[in-house]
C-alpha cells in the first residue's frame, strides 16, 4: 500500500477498498476474466463525455474497467438488465440535510439511496464547528453513499431548528469556523450561510462577510453556500449578490418565499430579474435549486431562466419535514420540473452529475461513466406521461417527462432491492 494513506482507505467502501489494497483496479483484464458487475442494454446519457446512446457498462472491484455496445453475458459474474432504462453515472445532491441526531431534520444518506439514485450529498451546514467532529466520525464513516460538506458559520449549525442560528450574530465564530475549514480540506467544501431575515433578524451582511472571510483564512479556496428567500430588504437582495465571488454558490435561487412582513424580496422582484442577479450569474456564480419544502417558486423560475441565469446545479434540499411536503423535492423529481421548464433531458442530468462534481473539486473522479471512474451508476426510468408538478407555493405546471429511480450501484454494488418495476437482477 506505498503512498496509500489510512485516510485514503477509510475514504472507499466494500470492493473499492480491497482493490485499493490489491492494486486490482488497474489491473488490464485477460480475455476470460469476468466483470463483478456489467449493467446491460441501458439507454446510457453521460454528459460528461457527451455520451448517449445504447452501451453496456461492465464494472469491476468497485471501478468502472468497460462501456462497449456489447459485453457478453459469458463475461459478468452478475448482470442487471437495463433495458428500456436511462442509465446515467450517480446522481450527486449538492444541497441536502443528512446529519441524522446531529441536526434537527437531518436523515441518513442512505436512506434516500433508493428514493433520489444519489451516490454522493452534501451536506448543506448540518454541523457548525461544535459538532462538525460528529458529523465525520459517526455519520460519513458509516455511510455507503459519499458525503461532503458545507459547514455552517454557526457554531451549532442547524442542531437549534427551527430556532434560528444567527439571531444572535456571537454564534457566527470566523476563526473558529476557519480552522475547521484547515483542518478538513477533503471533506469541506466551504461555509453555508442562511441570510433570511427570519435567521439573521436585522444583522444584514455581517453573517456573509464572516462567512466569506473564515473562507478567506483558511488557506485553501473554500467556497461559500449563500442561502436565499425572503431576505430583509430588496436593498439587501443585490448587496448579498453583489458580495458572491466566481465559484460560490447561490441556493434557493428560485425562491418565492417572503420576508416577514411579506414582501418578495429574492431575485425576481415585482416581476422582473434584478441586475445583480444576471451580473453574478455572468461572473461565475452558481445557481443552485435547492427545492425544498419552500425554497421553489414556478413563477420566480419563469422569470429567472429567459432573463440568463438558468440553474448550473439541480439540488433537492431533502430533510425530514420537506421531504413531506406536497412539492415533493426528491431529486429525480425536481430534475423533472425542469424538463417542464424547458431544459433538455440532458441539461438536467448534467446538474446533477458531472457539474456539481466540479464544484466540489471531484471531477472526473464522480459524475461520470468514465473507465477508471468509481462504479457509481443511476438507472431509471424515463417516463412519458402527462404529469402535474406542484412548486412549494402551490403553483402547478403539466409536465410530460418523469424520472423514476429504479436501481442504484454505488462503487459497483447494488444498492437495497429494485423498484418493483419490469426489471431483471439475476
Amino acid at each position: 500500500m506505498t503512498g496509500f494513506s489510512r485516510r485514503d482507505f477509510l475514504g472507499l467502501t466494500g470492493t473499492a477498498a480491497i482493490a485499493a489494497m490489491s492494486g486490482r483496479a488497474n489491473a488490464a483484464m485477460g480475455p476470460n476474466d469476468k466483470f463483478d458487475l456489467v449493467i446491460k442494454g441501458g439507454d446510457v446519457l453521460d454528459p460528461s463525455q457527451s455520451l448517449k446512446g445504447k452501451r453496456d457498462i461492465g464494472i469491476r472491484w468497485g471501478v468502472i474497467e468497460a462501456v462497449e455496445n456489447e459485453i457478453p453475458a459469458a463475461r459478468a459474474a452478475r448482470t442487471i438488465d437495463a433495458s428500456g432504462k436511462l442509465v446515467t453515472p450517480g446522481l450527486i445532491d449538492l444541497h441536502s440535510h443528512v446529519y441524522p441526531y446531529g441536526s434537527a431534520i437531518g436523515i441518513p444518506a442512505d436512506e434516500l439511496v433508493q428514493a433520489q439514485a444519489t451516490t454522493t450529498v452534501v451536506s448543506a451546514g448540518d454541523a457548525g464547528v461544535n459538532n462538525l467532529a460528529a458529523l465525520r466520525r459517526y455519520i460519513v464513516a458509516q455511510s455507503r453513499a459519499r458525503i461532503y460538506a458545507f459547514v455552517h458559520i454557526a457554531n451549532n449549525g442547524l442542531s437549534g431548528f427551527p430556532v434560528a442560528e444567527l439571531y444572535n450574530i456571537d454564534y457566527a465564530q470566523v476563526e473558529a469556523c476557519a480552522m475547521a475549514l484547515a483542518e478538513n480540506p477533503d471533506f469541506l467544501l466551504g461555509v453555508k450561510v442562511r441570510m433570511s431575515e427570519n435567521v439573521i433578524a436585522k444583522h444584514g451582511l455581517e453573517p456573509l462577510k464572516r462567512s466569506i472571510k473564515a473562507c478567506e483564512m483558511c488557506g485553501w479556496p473554500a467556497k461559500m453556500m449563500v442561502h436565499i428567500g425572503g431576505v430583509e430588504t430588496k436593498e439587501l437582495m443585490s448587496e448579498i449578490l453583489d458580495l458572491l465571488r466566481p465559484g460560490d454558490v447561490l441556493t434557493h435561487a428560485y425562491s418565492g418565499a417572503p420576508n416577514i412582513a411579506g414582501v418578495f424580496t429574492n431575485i425576481v422582484q415585482d416581476g422582473k430579474l434584478l441586475p445583480a442577479a444576471l451580473a453574478a450569474k455572468q461572473r461565475g456564480v452558481m445557481f443552485d435549486v435547492g427545492h425544498g419544502g419552500g425554497s421553489f417558486d414556478f413563477t420566480v423560475a419563469e422569470v429567472a431562466l429567459p432573463g440568463g441565469c438558468t440553474p448550473d446545479t439541480i439540488s433537492s434540499d431533502i430533510h425530514v419535514f420537506s421531504g413531506n411536503s406536497p412539492g415533493m423535492p426528491y431529486l429525480p423529481n425536481v430534475m423533472s420540473k425542469f424538463i417542464a421548464l424547458g431544459l433538455t433531458l440532458e441539461q438536467v442530468v448534467a446538474a446533477a452529475t458531472v457539474t456539481p462534481a466540479k464544484i466540489i473539486n471531484r471531477a472526473p473522479k464522480i459524475g461520470t461513466l468514465q473507465i477508471g471512474a468509481p462504479g457509481d451508476v443511476a438507472i431509471m426510468d424515463l417516463v412519458e406521461a402527462q404529469t402535474s408538478f406542484v412548486d412549494t407555493r402551490n403553483n402547478r405546471r403539466e409536465g410530460k417527462l418523469l424520472l423514476k429511480p429504479v436501481q442504484t450501484v454505488i462503487n459497483g454494488v447494488p444498492f437495497g432491492r429494485p423498484y418493483q418495476a419490469p426489471f431483471a437482477v439475476r
